[in-house]
């Protein structure tokens, strides 16, 4: 993989606090340079190979966005590190649930919604898709900014469809039926995963289907069950879900559509004041 210029010597990283643990290993605030504050993804040697560690930077240097997190820098020896943007405000789901200290406003709300739609218009435009869109893979700066993170399930379709080898590890709640299924994601895939986050957003960070088995949930999407309407959700923002939730994947909405939709909204929020439940 080509990442000369990306590449970079560890000395010139510290890792300073801890920010938490996955599957591959851990993630830390850190400085560049003595000065300059990053995140720092570390992969523990034996969860993963570094090839497959390194796919999610890989997909980071072609995708440049200010809704997207940042690439700085990777150091491509073990203990391998993915450098990246810090956001001082960690994921947007433990941000919602930390309502009680933020005064979050229905207009905050849809900006957020806003926001993540224009990241993943960009990767929809550049032929990508993400395949782990959820809350926990968004994260929040300065001034409710919102940024799309966490790129190790993305890939570069030139087809319009990736199918995902048997066993992949996918995120059951947020995924589309037909990738559950058939393993066959596209960037309507997306869409459905959008719409389980606009959910988390709206009702500021309650979980997907809530008290349902996993095992018996694909039958009742199949069956045509929906998340019912959140009591303070507005009657067109789950007008939008439930076109994110479309049986037919062609008959979803493009992210380009759905960030003009919520920009929209904010802007009509905003004229009239009305930005209350």
């Amino acid at each position: 993989m080509e990442l000369d210029v990306w590449e970079i010597d560890r000395g010139r990283l510290k890792l300073e606090t801890k920010l938490g643990s996955g599957g591959f290993g851990d993630v830390w605030k850190g400085t560049l340079d003595g000065s300059f504050t990053v995140a720092i993804k570390q992969l523990q040697i034996g969860t993963m190979t570094t090839e497959a560690f390194l796919e999610e930077a890989k997909a980071m240097k072609q995708l440049q966005h200010d809704k997207l997190v940042k690439l700085h820098a990777v150091v491509p020896t073990e203990p391998v590190y993915i450098v990246s943007e810090f956001m001082c405000n960690g994921d947007l789901l433990s941000y919602l649930k930390r309502k009680g200290s933020y005064d979050l406003q229905l207009g905050d709300l849809l900006d957020m919604a806003a926001q993540v739609a224009s990241g993943m218009a960009f990767i929809e435009a550049n032929n990508y898709i993400h395949r782990d869109l959820r809350a926990a893979n968004i994260l929040v700066g300065e001034n409710k900014e919102c940024k799309i993170a966490d790129f190790g399930l993305a890939r570069f379709i030139p087809t319009d469809e990736y199918v995902a080898h048997a066993g992949a590890k996918l995120p059951i709640r947020w995924t589309a039926p037909e990738a559950l299924t058939h393993r066959k994601f596209t960037i309507k895939s997306d869409v459905w995963s959008y719409g389980i986050v606009l959910f988390e957003i709206i009702t500021q960070g309650e979980s997907p289907y809530r008290g349902m088995e996993t095992r018996s949930l694909m039958k009742l999407l199949e069956s045509g069950y929906r998340i019912p309407k959140p009591v303070t959700c507005p009657d067109h923002v789950y007008g939008i879900m439930m076109k994110c939730w479309e049986k037919e994947p062609k008959q979803r909405p493009n992210f380009n559509y759905l960030n003009g939709y919520f920009e929209g909204v904010v802007a009509s929020l905003d004229m009239t004041g009305e930005n209350t439940f």
